[in-house]
């Protein structure tokens, strides 16, 4: 296979890294000197939709592919739920400081290499200025299924899932996400989450519609603080969130929004005063922000710009409630629920 470029992008989550990206890789490997992984989903939580970190996806590409050496270059690369163009210039200037930091220069022969099989492969159109090598199917299990499969693997009839997934994950990951199954902390956890997920939606397995939740969320900025709350439970149970809930059905979304804010951190600030510092407002409907099912969400901003902290405390469905400094918070991605650092970002100016 003739050398056409000089580097291939192949953008993914690779959560995990199967059979299938791994032919993808390789194709890609026959047709340029250097692959750039952008391993997506970068700055987030565990969860049981992106349960690896960037770390450990790369280990498995690396150790896939280590015939390959040096010609591979993994590179992170964040979401941006509200924020189209972000992504899209996130995606050239990581590409661009890969190839100089390579040694390459403008002259450099690049392209993108995918699988157009759906509505989720928008993104290969997205990038005009690189030739696309639309690759073919690779029958193999899906990465969705294959999570499935391990966070059942513990069950007692898990035999089959196990077997599985092996056959469809290179040697080297198979062995990594055992490991994590029989010794990571955070696997437990996942489980747990996983678990409650598919306890939540079978209770609404009979609706006669997909059901669409709606929820409410408090930016409250006091100071040049932002304040958080720690989840008591699942989902993410641990991870530090905004003071917020779902909308009960005698109640408008302002309303729950400032009991939710009161129940969750103690706040005392009377009602007129919080109302009276609504700087602005945005609903959050990424179809997959939530694991719970499709979620909707509409953020309150609420600003103080000076001023003694108020004491705050946790309570209901918080276990903490604490002032964060708004740079610390911006950098606080591992550590966030769901979108809201994406939330965050949009209130607050970076996003």
């Amino acid at each position: 296979m003739a050398i056409e470029f000089d580097y291939l992008v192949f953008i993914g989550r690779f959560e995990p890294f199967h059979n299938g990206h791994a032919a993808v890789a390789r194709h890609a490997l026959g047709k340029a000197g250097k692959v750039i992984f952008l391993v997506g989903s970068a700055d987030t939580p565990r969860t049981i939709k992106n349960p690896f970190t960037v770390a450990e996806r790369a280990v498995m590409i690396q150790a896939t592919l280590a015939d390959a050496g040096e010609r591979l270059i993994v590179q992170p690369l964040r979401d941006h739920l509200y924020n189209e163009s972000h992504w899209i210039a996130s995606v050239q200037r990581t590409v661009a400081e890969a190839v100089r930091h390579d040694g390459g220069g403008s002259e450099s022969r690049v392209g993108l290499i995918g699988m157009d099989k759906d509505a989720s492969s928008y993104y290969l159109r997205e990038f005009p200025q690189w030739p696309l090598v639309d690759v073919s199917h690779t029958a193999t299990l899906s990465a969705t299924e294959l999570r499935r499969y391990l966070f059942e693997a513990n069950q007692i009839d898990s035999h089959g899932g196990l077997m599985l997934i092996r056959a469809n994950v290179p040697g080297p990951v198979f062995d990594m996400l055992e490991a994590f199954r029989k010794s990571s902390p955070a696997f437990t956890q996942l489980v747990a989450e996983y678990q409650f997920i598919e306890r939540y939606r079978a209770a609404w397995a009979d609706a006669p519609y997909p059901p669409t939740f709606v929820t409410t969320d408090a930016v409250v900025v006091h100071s040049g603080h932002v304040l958080l709350v720690r989840r008591r439970a699942e989902p993410g149970k641990g991870l530090w969130a905004l003071p917020g809930g779902f909308v009960g059905q005698g109640e408008s979304l302002l309303d729950a929004c400032l009991r939710e804010l009161r129940e969750e951190t103690r706040l005392k600030l009377p009602l007129p005063v919080l109302k009276g510092s609504l700087k602005s407002e945005r609903v959050f409907d990424h179809p997959e922000r939530s694991s719970r099912g499709r979620t909707i969400t509409h953020a309150y901003h609420f600003d103080f710009p000076s001023g003694e902290l108020p004491p705050v405390r946790g309570g209901d469905d918080a276990d903490k409630a604490r002032w964060i400094a708004v740079a610390e918070a911006l950098e606080m991605g591992p550590q966030l629920y769901e979108d809201h650092l994406h939330i965050l970002e949009y209130f607050l100016g970076r996003g």
